[in-house]
């Protein structure tokens, strides 16, 4: 079975995740839930440990490509620090509001599922060292990215304010996944975070577009 059949089956996981919790996370449930042949899931991961790990870098993979689509209007992760000046660097402290507004409501409306599973497991590696381990290289990763991020838009301190913004983001996920409200609105509590972690624009960054010397012959 090729990557569309492991993809398939690991799409099915993560729901069986997401609406029955890991007590319902079977081969049998995951084929059933995929439309694939019996054993299908078996074939691929040969014990739940490498399941749950499959599901742990799957979840990742679906972060990255909801980067590369633009949700929130924000690019994938760069491989280095971007300038100031590149395009895919947010120009100011609004412009990254609104695109991690869009993230958010993206993680707790079409892509609410994948959070539920995320937090499951989550419960999950409070028993299974492995699994947290799994998870942290995860987030580690995303706090590189949004340190990087950062440091290009002028915050004097990215490592910590990557962390900050994460964990905000996490609890606004979090309280809507578990209560739901109705009118519910992200973008303040971000505006207010963000704000207070970066000058005005990006170019108002040291070496930013702003304060850039302008280039000489």
């Amino acid at each position: 079975m090729g990557g569309g059949r492991r993809r398939e089956v690991l799409d099915a996981a993560v729901e069986v995740l997401a609406t029955g919790g890991l007590r319902r996370l079977t081969y049998q449930a995951v084929d059933t839930t995929a439309g694939v042949p019996p054993g299908s899931t078996s074939n691929h991961f040969r014990n739940r440990e490498a399941l749950l790990d499959g599901i742990v870098a799957h979840l990742e993979a679906l972060d990255r490509e909801d980067w590369e689509r633009g949700v929130g209007t924000l690019p994938a992760a760069p491989t280095g620090t971007p300038a100031p000046d590149d395009p895919s660097v947010p120009d100011g402290p609004e412009e990254l509001a609104t695109a991690l507004e869009g993230l958010v409501r993206h993680l707790v409306g079409p892509g609410r599922h994948r959070t539920t599973a995320r937090y499951a497991l989550t419960l999950e590696a409070i028993a299974r060292p492995a699994v947290g381990e799994a998870l942290r290289r995860g987030h580690a990763s995303l706090l590189d990215w949004g340190a990087r991020v950062l440091k290009a838009m002028g915050s004097p301190q990215p490592e910590e304010h990557s962390r900050a913004l994460a964990a905000l983001l996490e609890g606004l996920m979090f309280q809507q996944v578990a209560l739901p409200e109705d009118g519910f609105d992200p973008l303040p509590s971000i505006r207010t975070a963000v704000r207070a972690m970066l000058p005005e624009s990006a170019g108002d960054a040291p070496g930013g577009r702003a304060g850039a010397a302008p280039a000489t012959a």
